[in-house]
């Protein structure tokens, strides 16, 4: 008999069960538990079932161990126990698997979706984040590229299979996606954990303080709930403190610590009320190269208060974001740009970078796309155009045959920063016109006024009006 029209039948045949129960070695409720779990684990470690199997034959085989459960259990009914016995079974609670917690709230998920970075949160409690503004994944702080929520089927799936083999209640509603700011419930931040841990930062050995920090900085990066504790608790300030150690373990374990404190709107502020920019600065100038690259990216995150761009660009931190922008790793060089171009949207910083030189290093990543900075460099040189100063330095560089064929061949927003930048150049300026009209600009502007972007149809129409004046001028 085929097991999925086994399982479309309204009543199927007990005896059926016991065959396959006997057949396939599951006899007790241990063995159905092994297998519910092993059943579990294939799933995830595949992200899902494994490639050329259809998703219904999962359906299948949890609607089989359910009904190989209550088969066993007609079997091999538990036997009278002691009162105290039975209040014990009926107390103990199953450990969770780590897969089936809600990374918000760390409870049973009823409801999983999946965000943009493949990441699975209970649909209540993501919902909350997004409503509440935020535009990253709250596991791995990446941006999310849309807000939509993709139901997980397999997954809710497996939880359902491993309530009714574990004899767990399916939870009626998800609870508790709120702040548990008292420690008490579901987050991991106790608060007598989080005082201890404050303990050995303000007067511990050096081994301690490390030890500590690295502590605070997992659990602020864990969850939104462990930020908010951590920081009434008053870790911040010790912090701050610690980014001035000599251990530069230690000092690695602080800025980061102080990064993932700052995902929270309302401990920004407390960070640079602790006087935190001066020292994230010098940790970005003479730190290890994570701890810079973390301090650039602590810097982007406190800068998005508008009011702390122009603390952190009288702070000095221009010219040692501009070094991690040449020297940096990748993932050092995307911080130090994202944090530059935050900066610069406040117009004295950009006097700030051009004098610093950074047209010369942008100008290296532009003209290299297997380094993977072109969308950055781009970004910031468009930026700088706005600003006479910055004009100037971009067009000593000799930009214009780089900015020709990126609007030929970029991407769409490339495509539109590069006509933006050409237009600041060529605007009131006859012999950026005259280079641009040289090197055959009209044919890519025109294909780019029709292709474009609105923004990027704009710039291009407002060159080409440029070069028809100009020609105009000449006939």
């Amino acid at each position: 008999m085929d097991l999925a029209s086994a399982q479309m039948e309204d009543d199927p045949d007990p005896i059926i069960f016991k065959r396959l129960s006997e057949k396939l070695y599951l006899r007790t409720i241990n063995d159905l538990k092994k297998e519910s779990l092993a059943i579990h684990d294939m799933v995830i470690s595949c992200s899902g079932f494994p490639a050329g199997v259809p998703e219904e034959y999962f359906e299948t085989m949890s609607f089989l161990l359910r009904k190989l459960k209550d088969c066993v259990m007609a079997e091999n009914p538990v036997p009278d126990a002691h009162e105290a016995d039975k209040s014990s079974i009926k107390h103990r609670s199953p450990v969770i698997p780590d897969d089936f917690r809600c990374p918000i709230s760390l409870e049973l998920m009823k409801d999983p979706v999946i965000v943009s970075t493949g990441q699975t949160y209970e649909r209540s409690c993501i919902q909350k984040w997004l409503d509440a503004g935020h535009k990253t994944c709250p596991k791995t702080q990446q941006t999310l590229l849309h807000t939509a929520l993709t139901p997980n089927y397999v997954l809710k799936s497996l939880i359902a299979l491993w309530c009714e083999s574990n004899g767990v209640e399916l939870p009626k509603k998800q609870g508790n996606c709120r702040n548990k700011r008292s420690g008490i419930g579901s987050s991991d931040c106790d608060r007598a954990a989080i005082d201890a841990l404050l303990q050995k930062l303000a007067n511990g050995n050096i081994e301690q303080q490390r030890a500590a920090a690295g502590e605070l900085r997992l659990l602020a990066k864990r969850n939104a709930d462990n930020r908010v504790c951590i920081a009434e608790a008053g870790a911040i300030p010790l912090l701050v403190e610690l980014l001035s150690s000599p251990d530069p373990r230690t000092q690695e374990h602080a800025v980061t610590a102080l990064l993932n404190l700052s995902i929270n709107e309302a401990n920004k502020g407390t960070i640079v009320n602790a006087g935190a920019i001066p020292d994230i600065v010098d940790v970005l100038k003479n730190g290890s190269m994570e701890a810079r690259e973390n301090a650039a990216a602590t810097l982007f995150s406190l800068s998005v208060l508008d009011e702390n761009k122009v603390a952190i660009g009288a702070a000095g931190a221009i010219p040692p974001l501009i070094d991690l922008l040449c020297q940096g790793t990748p993932r050092g060089k995307k911080d130090a740009a994202t944090a530059i171009f935050n900066l610069l949207i406040y117009q004295g910083n950009k006097v700030r970078a051009v004098r610093a030189r950074i047209v010369p290093p942008l100008m290296r990543l532009l003209k290299d796309p297997g380094g993977g900075m072109v969308d950055e460099a781009l970004a910031i040189l468009a930026i700088l155009a706005s600003h006479q100063e910055g004009k100037v330095a971009i067009g000593q560089a000799e930009p214009i045959t780089i900015l020709i064929e990126v609007i030929k061949t970029g991407s769409p927003r490339n495509r539109e920063n590069a006509a933006a930048i050409l237009w600041s150049l060529c605007t009131g300026d006859s012999h950026y016109l005259k280079v641009a009209s040289e090197l055959g600009a009209e044919e890519a502007l025109k294909e780019l006024s029709e292709s474009g972007t609105d923004r990027a149809k704009r710039k291009a129409g407002n060159v080409l009006e440029l070069l028809q004046r100009a020609e105009e001028v000449i006939g």
